[in-house]
């Protein structure tokens, strides 16, 4: 009688093959599951931002700063009711207006401003600081406007 001598290396390749592949077969099967997406019809829509502060010292001992909406772009549903808060974290106040709507307001550091609405149309609304509009707001330097943009779908 003779019997079947195997290698102790072919044994743990041959185990790792079948984990592999029951791994694979689970993958495929079991299909891809998201991470990140659209939330679902009976979710609430709401959207968190923060107001933050960069800023910096130039060669010539100057300082210069900027101000900016943390996410900078907000991507919200036509036609639902959507919540986008704001938290004050830099900035004693910014006064704010969203372009193309009605709603204007003050976010105030350290609070939360809610900014419950609905966008009917689809498109592009700017949420600004009146504050922060224009380019040249310190000492004729470059400075960006503080604007965030809600992309309606």
């Amino acid at each position: 009688m003779k019997f079947l001598i195997v290698k102790k290396s072919w044994i743990i390749t041959v185990f790792l093959f079948f984990i592999v592949a029951l791994g694979g077969w689970y993958i495929v099967n079991i299909g891809v599951i998201p991470t990140t997406g659209k939330p679902a019809q009976d979710d609430q829509y709401i959207y968190h931002m923060i107001t933050s502060e960069f800023k910096t010292t130039l060669a010539d001992g100057s300082e210069m700063e900027a101000y900016r909406f943390d996410p900078g772009t907000l991507t919200v549903p036509k036609g639902k009711e959507v919540t986008i808060s704001v938290i004050g974290v830099n900035g004693s106040e910014h006064p704010f207006t969203i372009e193309g709507t009605d709603i204007s307001g003050v976010i105030k550091k350290g609070e939360e401003t809610l900014i419950t609405t609905t966008f009917d149309k689809p498109g592009v609304y700017q949420l600004v600081c009146t504050t922060h509009t224009n380019h040249e707001h310190h000492a004729n330097q470059k400075i960006p406007p503080m604007i965030a943009y809600i992309y309606v779908y």
